[in-house]
Formats: structure tokens, sequence, C-alpha cells
């Protein structure tokens, strides 16, 4: 079979079943694992390189707002060259992928038409349910069987771990620092599994911006930053940006040093089997001393 991902989570979940072969396309983002950059890649973004996140924010809102708005394009002409059986891709979030539309566009114009693949998790066991789906397109059931089962046991010990802590921190979770996003989709149940509690978490739906004072009148006792896209070195250069709100050295994660900044393009951003990693790594920010020893 010749696949085609065009979501950087369906190239992990693609190699992850063994299927790293089959793939004969990814987009300029799958980069994980390493051997997906050897790939040929269909796509590139509009953007323009090294905007300040803010500069981001208000050029992806006003494509957004557009009538015939993409923030990626697709290879067409290299497409047709791969002539994929199989192309796996999404419709949740055109922030993130190329646009589910304008995938279907392309594949009307191909001669021997593939079939498509739309993966829209919005939370941890739908995560796992996709695994399954992208096993049984390509005919992997027992591999995406065994991994969602080695997944879902890890799950199950990081609930373990959490279950003998004291207290539930409250965690101001952010997806975006300039504006402030909350965390959405699958993020306020990873910090619910992990023994945290995220009043301002929009479970099962998209992130949204949220005003400052709304962030300080939660009083958070952890702060986990997660940019979207974002690796952790990247996220940090907006750190001062946070820093600078008004009341902000008086969070109870500020005066603690409960701050923490993560690779939300590795991790928290992509539905894939490294969401289970981003839990393992959650639950040691929200109980560090509870579940050292676990």
């Amino acid at each position: 079979m010749r696949i085609v991902s065009l979501l950087p989570s369906a190239t992990e979940i693609l190699f992850a079943l063994g299927l790293g072969d089959d793939v004969v396309g990814v987009t300029h983002e799958c980069d994980y694992p390493p051997e997906a950059r050897l790939k040929p890649m269909l796509t590139r973004s509009r953007l323009a390189p090294d905007l300040s996140s803010g500069a981001i924010d208000a050029a992806v809102s006003a494509e957004i707002e557009s009538p015939a708005h993409s923030l990626y394009t697709i290879d067409r002409d290299l497409l047709a060259q791969l002539a994929p059986d199989l192309i796996v891709t999404q419709a949740l979030c055109e922030v993130c992928a190329v646009a589910y539309d304008e995938v279907l566009d392309a594949v009307r114009g191909l001669p021997h038409p593939p079939t498509v693949l739309n993966l829209e998790p919005t939370s941890l066991d739908e995560v796992l349910a996709a695994i399954e789906q992208v096993g049984a397109a390509t005919k992997r059931d027992t591999e995406a069987e065994a991994l969602v089962g080695s997944l879902r046991a890890r799950i199950d010990d990081v609930q373990r771990r959490a279950g003998v802590a004291t207290a539930r921190p409250v965690v101001g979770f952010l997806e975006w620092i300039d504006p402030l996003f909350c965390g959405g989709h699958w993020n306020p149940e990873l910090v619910e599994i992990a023994g945290g509690r995220d009043p301002l978490g929009r479970r099962g739906q998209d992130a949204v911006r949220i005003e400052w004072e709304t962030f300080r009148t939660a009083q958070p006792e952890v702060i986990v930053i997660a940019c979207c896209g974002f690796s952790a070195e990247r996220a940090r250069q907006d750190l001062p940006i946070l820093e600078a709100q008004p009341g902000y050295t008086d969070l109870p994660a500020a005066q603690t040093g409960r701050v923490h900044v993560v690779d939300g393009a590795a991790y928290f951003s992509r539905p894939g089997p490294r969401l289970v990693d981003s839990l393992e790594i959650l639950v040691g920010f929200v109980h560090p001393t509870d579940t050292a020893g676990y």
C-alpha cells in the first residue's frame, strides 16, 4: 500500500504500526520519527517564517475568516506522481493541517483517486480509536490493538500514580501566550487524569482566547505552557510576555517556581501515540512529590 500522511500525528501512528516503508509522502511538519523527514514533503505553510506569536495569531485569524482560506498549500503534481492508495488527513483543525476540502479537491484530480481517511479525535479515547482506524484501513489491526493496549496500560499507571496524591492542584494550561489561549480538546482531560484541575480548559472543544484577568483569577498552582506547534525553546521566547502581566509574580505557580514550558509540537499538540508521553510528563509536573517514588 502506498500511503500519504497529511498530518504529523498520523505519520507517527503509521510508523508505530510498522508502516514506515509504505509511507510515500508526508507534510513539512512531519518530523517524528526521524525517518519521516526523509520522505517527500507535499505541503508548505503560507505564513511567513519568523513571525512573532502575536503576528502569527493575527495572520491565522485573518486567513481563517477569508472566504477561500488555507494556511497550507499542497503540491498536487507531487501527489499525482506519488499515486497513493490511501491518504490520511483530518478536518478537525484548519490551523494544524491542509484544509480537508482542499485535500478532497486535490484527490478529485487524480487519475486513480485514493481512499481518504479522516481522523478527528477530540479526546484521549478518540485518539486511541484513531489508531485502530488506521490499523483497520491498512490491515494492521493486530498491531493497532497491541499498540492501543500498551498505551492504555500506561494511562492506567498514571491514574494510579495520581490516585495516591492528597490534593488536586489548579493547573493553568496554556496553548498560546500572545494572546492567551486555554487548553482544548484532550489537554484538559490529560490534566484531570494527571490529578489536577483545569478550570479554564475546554474539554473536547477548541481552545479559545482568554483574558489575562480570567487566568489570574484562577490562581493556578501549576502553569504548563504547551504552545501549539512550538518547541519548548521557541515557547520560552514568549515567556517574558506572560511574566510582564500585572499580578503574575503573585500567582501561586510563580511564587513556587512551578511554571513549566514544554514542547507542544512534539507532545501536547499532536493526537498520536506520544500523547501518552505528554500525560506522563504532566503527572510529574502536577504531583512531583506524591508520585516520584511510585
